[in-house]
């Protein structure tokens, strides 16, 4: 039974948890994470989500992502999903997201990592994950006009290949 922490419009903490699937109050909202992990290729890792999985079954998926539990901060749900899903070890205590895209019922943040290591170590989560990748930004596209990656819009992927050296989104 997984307990979420609800948050203002603001992103301010309120004094109220939820259980996942539980409806949640107009003006409240969670918090969701996401970590592409990126090779020194430029390729990045990428996971098939498992054919029972609720949501996006079988579709390939961004390194990985979830909601962040109760007590969780965005740096701790972005550690623990990563090392669930993939088995990673990654500390990112003394780093911010790269971003954040707010969407109807939260905030979702972007982590973008340069980190090369061989995809035969990686341990999947058997619940959720079937199999992972490394795969260009052509490749991804591809996948998702073929209708076997989640639908993101391609500006995002894009966005997330251009920027994953740099915080921002003006090139200096």
């Amino acid at each position: 039974m997984e307990k979420w922490d609800l948050y203002d419009k603001h992103r301010n903490k309120i004094k109220k948890q939820i259980t996942r699937g539980d409806e949640m109050g107009p003006d409240e909202f969670h918090l969701v994470v996401h970590v592409c992990i990126f090779n020194s290729k430029g390729e990045m890792l990428i996971q098939q989500r498992q054919p029972f999985k609720q949501g996006w079954s079988n579709l390939w998926d961004i390194s990985c992502g979830g909601s962040a539990v109760a007590g969780d901060t965005s740096q701790q749900a972005a550690s623990r999903e990563l090392f669930e899903e993939l088995g990673i070890y990654y500390n990112f205590e003394k780093i911010r997201p790269h971003f954040t895209i707010n969407f109807e019922r939260g905030f979702d943040d972007y982590y973008l990592v340069e980190h090369d290591f061989d995809i035969k170590k990686l341990t999947l989560q058997a619940e959720e994950v079937q199999g992972a990748k490394w795969a260009s930004k052509e490749e991804i596209i591809e996948l998702i006009k073929l209708k076997k990656f989640i639908p993101y819009y391609e500006s995002i992927i894009a966005f997330l290949f251009e920027g994953r050296h740099h915080y921002g989104s003006i090139r200096l």
